[in-house]
């Protein structure tokens, strides 16, 4: 093995070891789905049609990933979410 292709080889193995953390949004009784569906799109990027369909499994399940990446990108995400009154944990 040539030494760019061991470096190459280092690289993929050190992208693979990055850790993906969630954000977590938990169902609550105050919330409107406008409110929740508004928040998503705009806070996570979500289509309206994602951020539909999270918003239904939230209230029907208790709670959903709304979006899974590095905790550095996860953090200001997750405290706008709280910051509109939603509740969400990064996971």
């Amino acid at each position: 093995m040539g030494t760019q292709e061991k470096v190459s080889e280092e690289l993929l193995l050190e992208e693979k070891v990055v850790k993906q953390n969630e954000i977590v949004l938990f169902n609550d009784d105050v919330n409107t789905f406008d409110h929740v569906i508004e928040t998503l799109i705009k806070v996570c990027e979500h289509t309206p049609e994602q951020a539909e369909q999270c918003s239904l499994i939230v209230h029907h399940n208790g709670k959903c990933t709304v979006k899974t990446g590095e905790y550095t990108d996860l953090k200001p995400r997750c405290s706008k979410l709280l910051e509109a009154g939603l509740s969400a944990e990064i996971i």
